[in-house]
């Protein structure tokens, strides 16, 4: 008995594309529902202090008077020294585990690390509070000053609850969804090139780093964009251990504050329109950079030239 496939429909093929097409659009379209939202609720901030308000300082609820550029500093700022320590430290823990880690290792490490990633981010700052920010204090921060306090970043007094907390705090949350992708890349490459290597009498670092660091380059940058992301939305524990005070000061050891902590901690003390417009102002800031930090992102990996090595017996 012969079977004979029927030909493939047309009509199932199109139903197919355009549902998937709707999908797709969902969730563009929700992007653009929030920001309408939000720039509909900061309609009273944006008309009257229009552009001025992302590069003035001022933050008075008393007298009306309100600027988004103390907490654009301070996420900016916390974002981007969390990524610094998380980068190294995650990227090393990932080469480890994929080239280095004995089998017995491997997957109990890799079990703690995901279990890193699920700590809710309320619990790490409690932890924040009560452990790593008296530490610092103690240690780090004090280390720091004594040796390079002539630098602006490492004087002043020391706080505790600091930008460099909350960077060190976000830098904590980073680390296992870094290191989760940039395993991942690893892995990915093929193991000829790791056994071509050997056989030309490359020793071990030179694997890692020729055969294996050297192709992974632009999966590990979206891995630290991504890292990034979750740093620039981060609100509970940053709140807990950042100190919340709308300044800008050179020192790392000064408080500071972000755009999302702001929100989470002044919206529902805001008791008339203008307060709450500029809340609203701050949340679209926020949505904005997001969005321009992620097509920068692509346009950087993009452009990162990371061609794998060719290796010639």
């Amino acid at each position: 008995m012969k079977f004979v496939l029927a030909p493939p429909s047309k009509a199932g093929d199109a139903s197919f594309r355009l549902l998937s097409w709707c999908m797709a659009m969902v969730v563009f379209l929700l992007v653009l529902l929030v920001g309408w939202e939000l720039s509909q609720g900061s309609q009273l901030a944006l008309h009257k202090f229009g552009w001025r308000f992302l590069v003035r300082s001022d933050w008075d609820p008393v007298n009306g008077d309100f600027g988004a550029l103390p907490f654009i500093f301070g996420t900016i700022v916390s974002s981007a020294l969390g990524l610094l320590i998380a980068l190294p430290l995650s990227v090393a823990t990932a080469i480890y585990l994929t080239e280095l880690a004995p089998r017995w290792l491997r997957q109990p490490a890799i079990t703690l690390l995901e279990m890193l990633a699920a700590v809710p981010s309320v619990i790490l700052g409690l932890w924040g509070i009560f452990v790593l920010v008296p530490w610092l204090r103690d240690h780090p921060f004090t280390f720091l000053q004594k040796w390079f306090g002539f630098l602006p970043i490492f004087s002043g007094h020391i706080y505790g609850a600091s930008v460099f907390s909350a960077g060190v705090i976000v830098a904590v949350m980073m680390v296992p969804i870094i290191t989760s992708i940039s395993r991942e890349v690893l892995r990915a490459v093929p193991d000829s090139q790791r056994e071509a290597a050997f056989a030309l009498g490359a020793t071990r670092w030179e694997v890692t780093w020729l055969a294996v660091l050297r192709g992974s380059m632009r999966g590990i940058f979206g891995a630290a964009m991504l890292g990034l992301g979750r740093a620039l939305g981060e609100t509970m524990a940053v709140t807990m251990v950042i100190g919340n005070s709308p300044e800008i000061s050179a020192s790392l050891f000064a408080p500071g504050y972000t755009l999302a902590s702001a929100v989470a901690n002044e919206f529902t003390e805001a008791a008339d329109n203008l307060y709450r417009s500029a809340l609203f102002e701050l949340a679209l800031v926020l949505l904005l950079v997001t969005i321009v930090t992620n097509i920068l992102a692509h346009l950087l990996v993009g452009a990162v030239s990371a061609p794998r090595q060719t290796l010639h017996a």
